[in-house]
């Protein structure tokens, strides 16, 4: 697994439109890195959308990465009603969720599904998150990164079951953190 004071691993992936996308596109801006299941997965698109509905609680500079293990297809089928003004990436076979260490865990789906039942309800019912295929593998493990404007790992957040994230409270603190320091240098 990753660790905090890392550098973070580079790499280019399609973006929804099709083009190829580069984390050094970033280089000098801090951001959240977030690793994703399967484009359909509910959990995975209630957290984008919280994600997008609360960027404006963020820095103009501080952006957020999301990286689903899907293929470009199923991301555009479901990813594309979100209009994300932030990257949302295909890892088609899931080589870069790999390279970062992304955990894979039947228990973790238990777990998910079991003690956020409501979530997944809210997810489906209610946002219409509903997975009518799952183009990826099932029992991937979210996972989050904060990483500051030396592309350096700042914090690794290994999720413990299909609906475990970094609380946003630690992302905000994060982010205006970030942009005090890049103030105060100036």
């Amino acid at each position: 697994m990753l660790q905090p004071n890392q550098p973070i691993i580079p790499f280019t992936l399609p973006s929804l439109d099709g083009s190829p996308w580069q984390l050094s596109s970033l280089a000098g801006k801090p951001y959240l890195l977030a690793f994703f299941r399967f484009a359909s997965c509910p959990f995975c698109n209630l957290r984008l959308h919280q994600l997008i509905s609360r960027l404006d609680k963020l820095p103009d500079d501080f952006t957020i990465v999301a990286v689903f293990e899907s293929s470009l297809s199923e991301l555009q089928r479901y990813a594309e009603r979100h209009n994300s003004p932030f990257p949302i990436l295909a890892d088609e076979g899931g080589v870069i969720h790999g390279q970062y260490s992304i955990r894979h865990s039947w228990i973790g789906v238990l777990k998910g599904m079991l003690f956020r039942f409501p979530s997944l309800l809210y997810a489906m019912f209610k946002k219409g998150y509903v997975p009518l295929t799952i183009g990826g593998r099932m029992n991937t493990m979210p996972a989050d990164f904060l990483v500051d404007r030396q592309g350096t790992i700042q914090e690794a957040y290994y999720g413990r079951d299909e609906g475990d994230h970094l609380d946003f409270e630690r992302i905000r603190q994060f982010a205006w953190q970030q942009a005090e320091s890049q103030s105060s240098n100036r």
